[in-house]
Formats: structure tokens, C-alpha cells, sequence
């Protein structure tokens, strides 16, 4: 916390007064960087299909891994940061990455099923689910001999939403329950 203060040019006790905890910044910093650079407005347009809006929301967050070598390099890096470093003081900022992304679908999900066209069931499990195929699809990205052309990540992203949409998925929050 001392040394975003620092480079913020405030003291820390004032950034203690607006984030208690370092998990309270994280969160209000990924929270201000997907708002900004993944805005999801689109998602509210009942105008537009809610296949299209949730595969247009899945690919945004496809959108900043790039390339196939960029995708190799982001994987490099989150190797070195959260995996082969060792570090426990990295686990935190992964997390929240991890827990911000899920949150971001399963308000997507919410957002559907408040209008109707999801039928409520387990959105914990629906988030999952994308976020599994979102996590194959970067890392197929990034594998050197794989030729996956936008158009597929399309057919696939399209594919998990009409499943997401359409498959009859378990009733409350079963799911968060047994796996928290």
C-alpha cells in the first residue's frame, strides 16, 4: 500500500481512508480498468439478439491476449508471475483478476436472466462454464501449432452462449456451494 501511495503522490493513510485493504484496491482498480477498456453496454440492448450480446461480451475479454505471439508472451508472463515464481504475495493479484472476470459474466448472465431470456438456474456454473472455454481459447492462442482463425473463436464463443442460453442448467447456487 506504501508504495502505490508513493507513486500516487498521496500519503498512505489517505489511501487507507478510501481502501481499507489491499484487496479493496485491487478490486477498485481492475474494476476501473474493465469499465474503461471493456465497457459492456451492449449486453442491455434486448434490441440485439442474446447470443450475439453474449458472444460480442465473451470475445471482449479475448480481445487485449492479441496475437498468437502475444498470446505465447501474456502466458510466459503469467507463468513467471503467478506460476513459476513462487511468490504468495502474487496469489492475491490473480485472484482478483480471476474473481473480477467471473463476476463481469455472471453480471452478463444476471442482466439476461432479468430480462428473460436466460431462464434462471446456476449462474455461478454458467460463468464457469464460459470461462473455461474463454480460458482454452487463449491458450490456444498461444499454442505455436494451432490455426485457430477468428471466425472459429467466433463459431465456439457462439456455441457457449447458445448453451449457456438454451440447456437446462441446475436450479440456486449448487454449484458455488460445493466448489466456493
Amino acid at each position: 500500500m506504501r508504495a502505490v501511495a508513493a507513486r500516487a503522490g498521496v500519503g498512505a493513510s489517505t489511501l487507507r481512508h478510501h481502501f481499507r485493504t489491499q484487496h479493496e484496491l485491487v478490486d477498485a482498480v481492475l474494476e476501473s480498468i474493465y469499465r474503461t477498456a471493456m465497457p459492456d453496454q451492449r449486453i442491455g440492448d434486448a434490441s440485439v439478439r442474446a447470443d450475439v450480446r453474449l458472444t460480442e461480451c465473451l470475445s471482449s475479454l479475448l480481445t487485449p491476449i492479441g496475437s498468437p505471439e502475444q498470446a505465447r508472451e501474456m502466458w510466459r508472463q503469467l507463468f513467471r508471475t503467478y506460476v513459476d515464481s513462487g511468490q504468495r504475495a502474487a496469489r492475491p493479484g490473480y485472484a482478483a483478476l480471476v474473481r473480477h472476470t467471473r463476476n463481469r459474466v455472471e453480471s452478463w448472465l444476471t442482466t439476461l436472466e432479468e430480462e428473460g431470456v436466460l431462464p434462471a438456474g446456476d449462474r455461478w456454473l454458467r460463468a464457469r462454464y464460459l470461462l473455461i472455454v474463454l480460458d482454452g481459447l487463449a491458450v490456444a492462442r498461444a499454442l505455436p501449432d494451432t490455426t485457430l482463425a477468428p471466425h472459429d473463436e467466433e463459431v465456439v464463443l457462439r456455441a457457449a452462449a447458445s448453451t449457456v442460453l438454451h440447456l437446462p442448467w441446475p436450479q440456486g447456487d449448487t454449484a458455488s456451494t460445493r466448489l466456493g
